[in-house]
């Protein structure tokens, strides 16, 4: 079973985007902030990362550039996700090494399309 790890502060859209990925197959962990997401990015060795900007005291963008530091995750791809749909996002998410970018409220089929787009295929 493929592994996600949800980066995302807020309650109830860590609640509801967990299930939802759960109904879809996959085995999902999540944090709730930043530190906690560099911290199980290196120790749960998801196959994808669904990454909130706005975190708090380290936001997404931090983060991201501290997995893509680590050699033990630097491979995984990330998903931004921001509730601010600017130009300027999609391309500081680029800039920290984010895979893709998404907007919130989460577009659950478009994210899913993007998320079977960027994991490796399953063997077996």
């Amino acid at each position: 079973m493929r592994k996600i790890l949800l980066v995302e502060d807020n309650e109830l859209n860590r609640d509801m985007l967990s299930r939802r990925l759960s109904r879809s197959g996959f085995c999902v962990v999540a944090a709730v902030d930043g530190p906690e997401g560099v911290r199980m990015a290196r120790d749960e060795q998801p196959d994808l990362i669904l990454m909130d900007v706005a975190l708090g005291a380290m936001d997404g963008w931090q983060a991201t550039l501290i997995i893509k530091a680590d050699p033990t995750s630097a491979s995984k791809p990330i998903i931004a996700l921001t509730a601010h749909a600017l130009e300027s996002d999609r391309r500081r998410s680029a800039e920290v090494g984010c895979a893709d970018f998404d907007t919130k409220p989460v577009d659950y089929p478009r994210l899913l399309e993007k998320i079977e787009r960027l994991l490796p295929k399953a063997v077996g």
